[in-house]
């Protein structure tokens, strides 16, 4: 391969000149190839792999230089002699003599290299290879990763890191190679290879641990194995890289989706590393991204642009406050350096100027953002103002037109709407379908006189503070969010303002302003659609707080069907989950109806991600993060608990409802207050609480039960002394046990306390938990997944357990390599968690093919694939072109396990037993329909391609040619039972006219006596095929079928078919037979396989000549299978599918997808 020139000081270090000429040098690197050049080749070797050398992918290379120079130029290097070779030759014939005529050496130089650096511009405009970030070291990096590990194209890598892997106690010095699909590994010392392989998918475990001796260690456990790494250059970026990558993995056994590269990113600056590929550039933008939507609570599509540091001018205290400027598509956020001090949101929706101030000493850059709402932030220290100032004018441009295409939109539609009048009022929202335009709490609010006022005046005070708050601090999304912030929050949010800060603090307020007439469109599109998740919506309708008056009439009870089937229908992975109905019934009494739909957006898909999905894996993720807490936070109750399986049983309903099935409800809002602002935490520090403040009663508990007990009692006494509201029955089982009731427990003091002693726990820390568990519950759940399918299909199969689990991996695997490289058909389409699970995973025929060749026992020689499409077509009951499990285990097992034994001397026996079983079942079973002379030619050749390449081929050929000359007979002796009495002369001559003959002497030479013409009957012009048995009671047997040397010599047709198998050319002359396999005839019409033959090719048309009279019954063909003791022997023969399972584990095929497995791909050569 041609390269740009690239200086080498010193050509002979390492490398073994073998071709010279005056301006070109032909080298071989040390070591390399045969022999391998003894400790000195070992040597090098070594330093290749350690120093990251290209020459261990590439050990040729060809140099120039002219004669008085000491200076040599790459120019062209290969992985293999042929390829360097080319290059040898092609410089000799076209550019040697012409350097000869140059006089002087610069001259010489100068032509070399540009004709080279032309060469190549001409390869790539001719390969259609376009110029990407990558640097010529990262894609050398990339040609070593997919020659070492066989990798396709299809995966990328994102970076490799040197480190070292511990074999046992041997450390080996190497390469960690992180693609997007796998974790692997590559070492050489001293002539000993290691290579480790391990799909993220796989990985149950991921940690970064230190120890005396290894004070920066990863380790990487899978379901059978763990590996260590150490001695990283930068071991924090390797984890994080590593976390990314494993999560990504974990999303896509979650909702099946492969990975897509953001190409949208800007180019490389000409400071940036020089290793990072674009993938790593994508994975960190995303990763950053991702931290900054979680900080800013900001839509789950905002990428984020960039970040600088400066400061802000707050008005409130009269101070410049340090912190970072985020800037991304729709928003400017700044975040204090002091967490807590001051955050803020700016919606470039709701900027009206951008301009740069004045320069001075005390406020140096400053830039100045005015807002609509009369609001002006002043930022200064900004290190580029004058580029930031043109980014934010390019995003707000953008914006603009976002906003007039939409006015355009909504204005369109209210006007068609116009014509309809305006005196349709009540509850309508000015649309074409009837929505809630005020909360339910305001419809149904109760005063109770006795309690009037002292409570409404305490809620007056605090509607008083937050206006206050408002006056000092601003107003609406643009609001600085301080300490005061969170000081009211912690106090009680007003019930009139309730719903208005939700969407202020959970961030669904910049969602609904860039959706409008979303809910509205939604809803109506969900009008009278009928699933399986609106019959759950409509069973737990009333189960949603039936003891609130909002929720005992149709009003309210249709606004949460409403808004339940909405969501539904807008994300229909997650649908509806138990508990949604419960949160929604609460965000309805305090929002209008589209923005409870908005909160219930925020909470499903951001704050409490995967929480409400089929199996509730974000709230078994925060589980898990609980129980770490809990034996972090209060570690003399962990032991307790755990032994009592108390923190699995209490978490989910406390996590999923947030508390609001537990506690009264008028406490539980308070709860719901703190978690829109402070989000998670708040519920583990919550939680934590209560089994804090129950630490000596659950200590001395003897069973689950006395525990819950306790603690139900325990959240059944929190008590909210300011609410307004009027007592509402609460209808958690009150757990009562005979004692006294529990004394109250004042709400805000639990809250208060539970920031005392928890609230040192972070974000980021539960974010980290969230990651080490997620790990842990998904793997377990696709465990569990397994197990149940295992258990469903074992009475079906002769398979074991083991071999079934074994099978099922297989079977996933190649369900999900063709996720990330590729499919003829959509991965989604082939998952659909609402199946049974043995119908959940679904492949088609190219991964059909590969688990095929590596399985089925008749998988041999260039006919495979033919006969794994027939096996598809026929597991394939519904003819959608997929199968599950359960048929794939059917088929494997038909086809893998021994039969009844069936001897030859027996068959008869075989036969009555075999028709005996048979007469018992008549009633419930159809007989089998007869074979046609096409469907007969398709078996005859499927048979021969079973045979292809396997040991007795030569003898089951000739058995073969047997049969099917005895059931040619049997068919022709049929027809005279369906057939006319008496035929015609001239239909005798028709007949005689469809047989095909061979066509020249050559093709004589190959019909032997013996061969039988199966269309002399059969197909006529269509196709025949030639069957060759040399053994004599054959030759009698079909005399009658044969065809003379004299009614060939004029005939000038030729058949296009011969049923035994393509091979060798020696093969073909000893078996003197044609190959069958050039044009496949499939018999099935329509449906997916239409028209489909071997390599692609369609099939040919049935001619309407074939002899509709001919047929042969399935008893006849399993009789005459009967007779040959080879075809007997052939498939009674058992086969070990345990070994078969183990080498398909580690098979790796080139241009397929792989079938590698975890960590089951460990080489080590001593």
């Amino acid at each position: 391969m041609w390269v740009n020139p690239e200086e080498v000081l010193l050509a002979s270090a390492l490398w073994m000149t073998e071709r010279a000429n005056p301006y070109f040098i032909l080298q071989k690197r040390k070591g390399h190839g045969d022999g391998g050049g003894g400790l000195a080749g070992l040597l090098v070797g070594t330093l290749d792999v350690v120093l990251d050398s290209s020459a261990r992918v590439a050990p040729y290379r060809i140099l120039y230089q002219t004669p008085d120079s000491l200076v040599y130029w790459t120019i062209a290097h290969g992985s293999s002699r042929k390829e360097i070779t080319e290059n040898w030759e092609w410089l000799e014939q076209n550019l040697l003599q012409t350097l000869s005529i140059f006089e002087n050496e610069n001259d010489i130089t100068t032509f070399v290299k540009g004709k080279i650096q032309g060469i190549i511009a001409e390869y790539n405009k001719s390969h259609d290879i376009r110029e990407d970030d990558d640097t010529d070291k990262f894609k050398e990096a990339i040609a070593k990763f997919r020659k070492l590990f066989i990798m396709p194209e299809e995966e990328k890598l994102v970076n490799y890191y040197s480190c070292s892997y511990w074999k046992g106690k041997v450390p080996r010095q190497g390469w960690l190679y992180l693609s997007i699909n796998h974790l692997c590994f590559y070492s050489y010392l001293l002539g000993k290879e290691a290579k480790l392989v391990i799909r993220w998918a796989d990985i149950t475990q991921l940690e970064k641990n230190a120890t005396l001796l290894l004070p920066d260690m990863v380790c990487v456990s899978t379901r059978c194995s763990e590996h260590v790494f150490s001695v990283f250059l930068n071991i924090n970026e390797t984890f994080k890289l590593m976390e990314q990558l494993a999560n990504i993995a974990m999303r896509q056994l979650l909702d099946n989706k492969g990975f897509e590269q953001d190409r949208s990113l800007p180019k490389l600056k000409k400071k940036s590393p020089k290793k990072v590929s674009a993938l790593k550039r994508d994975l960190d933008a995303r990763a950053k991204s991702e931290r900054y939507r979680a900080l800013f609570r900001l839509p789950k599509d905002e990428k984020l642009d960039g970040h600088t540091d400066c400061t802000l001018w707050t008005p409130f205290n009269k101070m410049h406050i340090l912190g970072q400027m985020f800037v991304s598509t729709n928003y400017i956020c700044f975040t204090s350096k002091e967490e807590t001090v001051c955050s803020l949101i700016i919606p470039l929706r709701e900027v009206t100027i951008v301009e740069k101030a004045d320069s001075c000493n005390v406020l140096p850059s400053p830039l100045s953002i005015s807002t609509k709402n009369k609001m002006t932030f002043l930022f200064a220290n900004l290190k580029d103002r004058d580029f930031l100032v043109q980014r934010i004018s390019d995003f707000l441009q953008q914006t603009t037109s976002k906003i007039y295409f939409e006015r355009e939109i909504t204005g369109s539609l209210s006007s068609s709407d116009d014509e309809v009048g305006t005196t349709m009022q009540f509850n309508l929202n000015e649309s074409r379908v009837p929505t809630a335009t005020q909360a339910l709490m305001t419809m149904y609010r109760r005063r109770s006189p006795e309690e009037f006022n002292p409570k409404l005046a305490k809620e007056f005070l605090k509607e008083q503070a937050w206006k206050n708050h408002f006056t000092e601090y601003g107003q609406g999304v643009c609001m600085y969010r301080t300490e005061k912030t969170k000081e009211l929050v912690l106090q009680g949010i007003p019930e009139n303002m309730r719903g208005e800060l939700w969407l202020l603090f959970s961030g669904a307020i910049n969602e609904m302003a860039t959706h409008p007439g979303y809910y509205e469109d939604l809803v109506e599109k969900s009008m009278g659609k009928y699933n399986l998740a609106t019959e759950e919506i409509e069973r737990d309708l009333h189960r949603s707080l039936p003891e609130h008056p909002a929720f005992q009439n149709e009003m309210g009870i249709a606004a949460l069907r409403r808004v339940l089937t909405a969501y539904a229908f807008r994300n229909p992975n997650i649908g509806y989950c138990q508990a949604m109905n419960i949160v929604t019934s609460v965000l309805l009494l305090y929002a209008k109806e589209e923005e409870a739909f908005w909160l219930l957006v925020a909470l499903c898909e951001r704050m409490l991600p995967d929480y409400y999905n089929t199996r509730v894996v974000g709230a078994l993720v925060d589980q898990g993060v609980f129980e770490e807490l809990a034996h972090v936070y209060v570690p003399q109750l962990y032991d307790c608990m755990q032994a009592l399986s108390v923190i699995s049983t209490i978490s989910l309903s406390w996590f999923l409802t947030l508390f609001l099935s537990v506690m009264p409800f008028e406490s539980a809002v308070v709860v719901v207050d703190c978690f829109f602002y402070e989000g998670i935490k708040v519920i583990f520090q919550l939680a934590l609480s209560v089994l804090d403040a129950n630490i000596h009663q659950l200590l001395s508990c003897k069973d689950d039960g006395e525990a819950m007990t306790i603690l139900g009692r325990y959240l059944d006494s929190v008590t909210n002394k300011d609410s307004t509201l009027p007592p509402i029955p609460h209808l958690h089982s009150l757990l009562t046990d005979n004692r006294d009731p529990h004394p109250e427990v004042d709400i805000f003091k639990l809250v208060r306390i539970s920031y005392e002693k928890f609230g040192s726990i972070r974000a980021d820390v539960i974010e980290q938990m969230r990651f080490k568990q997620r790990l842990r519950v998904i793997q377990a759940i696709e465990d569990t997944t397994k197990r149940n399918v295992v258990r469903t299909i074992v009475t079906e199969t002769p398979f074991s357990i083991d071999e079934l689990e074994e099978l099922y991996t297989l079977f996933k695997v190649s369900h999900l390599m063709s996720c990330y490289w590729g499919s003829t058909s959509n991965p989604m389409s082939r998952h659909d968690p609402s199946l049974p699970y043995l119908e959940q995973y679904r492949i088609d025929l190219e991964q059909f093919k590969v688990l095929f060749a590596l399985l089925f026992p008749w998988a041999c020689g260039t006919h495979t694939d033919d006969l794994a499409l027939r096996v598809f077509r026929l597991l394939d009951h519904n003819a959608d072109a997929l199968i599950n499990f359960r048929e794939f285990i059917s088929g494997l097992s038909e086809c893998a396990l021994s039969r009844p034994k069936m001897h030859t001397p027996d068959y008869r026996m075989y036969l009555r037993l075999w028709n005996q079983e048979t007469k018992a079942k008549l009633e419930n079973m159809k007989d089998l329909p007869k074979l046609n002379q096409s469907q007969f030619i398709e078996l005859c050749k499927t048979l021969y391609n079973m045979f292809s390449e396997d040991p007795n081929e030569q003898e089951l050929y000739h058995a073969t040619a047997t049969v099917t000359s005895l059931l040619l007979e049997m068919g022709e002796v049929g027809k005279l039972f369906c057939s006319p009495a008496h035929k015609t002369d001239e239909d005798e001559d028709d007949e005689d006219d469809r047989i095909p003959v061979c066509r020249s002497k050559q093709e004589r030479t190959r019909c032997k006596p013996c061969d039988v013409e199966t269309n002399s009957c059969v197909a006529g012009p269509l196709e025949d095929i030639k069957l060759e048995d040399s053994s004599p009671k054959d030759t009698a047997m079909s005399s009658a079928m044969l065809i003379s040397d004299d009614e060939t010599k004029d005939d000038t047709s030729m058949s296009s078919y011969s049923v035994l198998s393509t091979g060798s050319h020696e093969l073909d002359d000893k078996l003197q037979c044609e190959d069958i396999a050039e044009d496949t005839v499939l018999i099935r019409n329509g449906g997916p396989y239409a028209g489909v033959g071997h390599h692609g090719k369609v099939g040919l048309p049935h001619s309407a000549s074939i002899d509709k009279d001919w047929a042969i019954t399935f008893l006849q063909f399993l009789a005459s299978v009967l007779t040959e003791q080879a075809l007997v022997q052939y498939f009674e023969k058992p086969v070990e599918i345990s070994g078969r399972i183990t080498n398909a584990k580690n098979v790796r095929k080139v241009g397929h997808q792989h079938m590698s497995l975890s960590d089951y791909e460990i080489s080590l050569s001593d």
